[in-house]
């Protein structure tokens, strides 16, 4: 599983490629007399706005790491594992990957109850104007990606907190090497 992790964090088109296919399939299931052409294309337009959203925040995110993809690749990996950097450079680009995630997050407890709602609402309005197909379709899709969304997220922001408390605790602990820059 590390593997294939490591494989889509270093890989970005990949992971784009197969949440269009995967929406797309998910819409065909929905929707079965629609075409698979007209399907992926305005899957693809659709999601053209939250690709630009991806590919800004991983920008960003490289820029915090150093400016490599193989750099932002294995910190990530050691965040999952909640290994902390020994060398003093890596451990000023986890800081700075921590702070920027953290930052990116702070309002992700308004964003999990208005995911919550809109997921809630659609499926209400599919109920309302569509066939069973479709409620039970957006129903499972509901419960499956909340089921998801809310734990990882929350499991994400414990991560980010341990990690930044470790830092700390590091860089302030006996023999730590990297002074504080706003304690000279």
């Amino acid at each position: 599983m590390e593997r294939l992790t490591d494989f889509l964090g270093r890989h970005l088109w990949v992971q784009i490629l197969l949440s269009v296919l995967l929406a797309s399939a998910l819409i065909l299931l929905l929707y079965p007399s629609s075409s698979a052409a007209s399907v992926l294309t305005r899957t693809a337009l659709c999601s053209l706005g939250g690709i630009a959203v991806v590919l800004t925040a991983r920008r960003r995110e490289k820029r915090a790491a150093g400016g490599s993809t193989d750099r932002l690749v294995g910190l990530d990996g050691r965040l999952r594992r909640g290994e902390v950097p020994t060398g003093p450079a890596e451990r000023e680009a986890m800081r700075a990957l921590v702070e920027q995630r953290l930052h990116r997050t702070r309002h992700r407890v308004a964003a999990q109850v208005v995911l919550a709602l809109l997921f809630c609402a659609v499926t209400a309005v599919t109920a309302l104007t569509a066939g069973p197909r479709q409620t039970l379709g957006f129903a499972l899709l509901t419960v499956v990606f909340l089921g998801w969304f809310v734990p990882y997220g929350n499991l994400q922001h414990k991560r980010l907190c341990r990690m930044r408390a470790a830092l700390a605790d590091h860089r302030h602990g006996p023999g730590a090497t990297d002074a504080d820059p706003h304690e000279r």
